[in-house]
């Protein structure tokens, strides 16, 4: 099919810079994920272009700058390429199944600065009218390091996911309190590893069931962290992250 060069606004507050990169969703896929993104550039000008750059080879949905504006790039009922080699409950074409939204911000290179509220307020606005007109359950609003551990580290430690939370958007619980006991680290084996990578497993996270602590377990449990237990980022499997992640379970709708 023939794709104009530009379109209508999902989003009644986006502005339209059409992006060529994009395709059909697989098999008719209507999208039940939204996945965050920071561009992870010094200047979001330039991020923006680079997502709209035929020889990039990657795009996504939508854009928002710091100061709250929101760009559509490519029409939602559209498969953009933002998520790459990702899985996500044991679905691997994420781009088919997600809306991707791309926050300016410098990410780790540029020494993770914090999000702007008015930025924030403009996630939340749009997160919200997506799930909404799509039926996206809160749960299914992650970040790109949960679909791509290791791989990825966006939208990083300092993204306020409690914020989105609180004004409905994405799954949440209070992080346990880091204090000492037993913890679970690499190149340890046996039932209790087990346990924690079937807990991990069932939340969502690509991971083996081996009963090994592994370099991919550590970098799964270091993008749990990232996300569900930020004050702390280390890999490491302590009480603290254990105990956050036995909540979120009990939390999600299928166990509760």
């Amino acid at each position: 099919m023939t794709i104009p060069a530009s379109f209508a606004a999902d989003h009644a507050r986006a502005t339209v810079e059409p992006s060529p990169n994009h395709g059909e969703r697989a098999g008719g896929r209507q999208p039940d994920m939204i996945l965050l993104h920071y561009t992870g550039m010094p200047d979001a000008d330039q991020a923006l272009a680079w997502l709209r750059n035929e020889a990039s080879q990657v795009s996504s949905h939508y854009f928002i700058h710091e100061d709250g504006r929101i760009v559509q790039l490519v029409p939602e009922a559209r498969r953009a390429w933002h998520a790459g080699k990702s899985s996500w409950a044991g679905e691997t074409d994420i781009n088919s199944c997600s809306i991707g939204i791309e926050i300016a911000n410098p990410g780790h290179p540029g020494g993770l600065p914090h999000f702007p509220d008015i930025q924030i307020d403009a996630v939340v606005e749009l997160c919200r009218d997506c799930g909404n007109r799509w039926g996206i359950s809160r749960e299914r609003v992650v970040g790109h390091s949960d679909v791509a551990p290791i791989r990825k580290l966006d939208p990083g430690e300092n993204f306020p996911w409690q914020k989105l939370y609180f004004a409905g958007i994405g799954h949440w619980v209070e992080p346990g309190q880091i204090s000492g006991g037993r913890f679970f680290q690499h190149g340890e084996s046996g039932q209790p590893i087990e346990d924690l990578q079937s807990m991990l497993s069932l939340y969502g996270y690509e991971i083996e069931i081996t009963g090994t602590f592994c370099d991919r377990t550590k970098g799964v449990v270091e993008a749990f962290q990232r996300h569900f237990r930020p004050a702390l980022v280390d890999g490491i499997a302590d009480f603290s992250t254990i105990d956050t992640l036995h909540r979120l379970l009990k939390a999600l709708p299928k166990y509760s």
